[in-house]
């Protein structure tokens, strides 16, 4: 499957030097990703968003498979590999793929509450919970279920599910029946940190993942923010740049 152009959206200046990739998850777009390319932006980084393929602005396509978002993200025209390269649930799977293909692709990876496998009933739930947001979710819908969202990722979060192709929202789930890219993060030769959501509220980024992958491979660490679900930046956006800030300065 032909590699597609990805629409950007940039926070910082280009003459900052250091470069971060903001990748988001299913049923988002770039600008999603905005507290996140905010600070970065006030740390000295330039922040560079892209809407994946059937999300946002960027083209539709026939196929949705893990391996072709990671494609794309490897077309991303950079001159020198990404400082950071930061994404959330399927973006995390995709990001691993990339680096698995192009092991130079990043420097390092922020992998935030990353959906890196799932099982036929995760991925049934998936896919129902797309269906329905594309087709229904409202603001007001959105601010009842996260009322201590702000009001800038309420907004962006329906208008993002609301312009993504279902087709591309169903076939990310139909396409990848194989959606398993834990041998692939076992095998991640860069430094990577996992921002985990709390397994008691809801996390795609499990123990049993985090047990296998950092048993056998040093590289990989991770923090679990309490409270939050999957969307652990938007449940804890301060909590969590302080952590990713932590993390990349240390």
């Amino acid at each position: 499957m032909p590699v597609v152009d990805l629409p950007t959206v940039v926070w910082g200046a280009p003459s900052a030097g250091r470069f971060a990739l903001l990748v988001h998850g299913l049923g988002s777009d770039a600008r999603t990703m905005w507290r996140i390319g905010e600070h970065l932006a006030t740390e000295g980084w330039c922040a560079i968003a892209v809407d994946q393929r059937g999300h946002g602005r960027a083209p539709r396509t026939s196929s949705y498979r893990i391996d072709d978002y990671a494609r794309d993200l490897l077309a991303v025209p950079h001159d020198d590999p990404w400082g950071v390269a930061v994404g959330h649930s399927i973006a995390g799977a995709n990001l691993v793929a990339a680096s698995a293909m192009e092991p130079g692709f990043a420097e390092r990876l922020v992998l935030i509450d990353p959906a890196l496998a799932t099982n036929p009933a995760n991925r049934e739930e998936i896919r129902a919970n797309q269906i329905r947001n594309h087709r229904g979710l409202t603001y007001a819908a959105q601010r009842e279920s996260f009322p201590h969202w702000h009001d800038q990722d309420i907004e962006l979060s329906v208008d993002a599910v609301r312009a993504a192709s279902e087709f591309a929202l169903v076939h990310s789930v139909d396409d990848n029946p194989d959606w398993d890219v834990l041998a692939e993060a076992e095998a991640l030769t860069v430094p990577t940190f996992v921002l985990q959501g709390d397994p008691a509220v809801v996390a795609r980024y499990t123990d049993e993942h985090a047990a296998r992958i950092e048993s056998a491979n040093s590289l990989v660490t991770h923090s679990t923010i309490s409270g939050t679900g999957h969307n652990v930046h938007r449940d804890a956006p301060d909590e969590l740049c302080a952590r990713l800030s932590a993390w990349l300065n240390a």
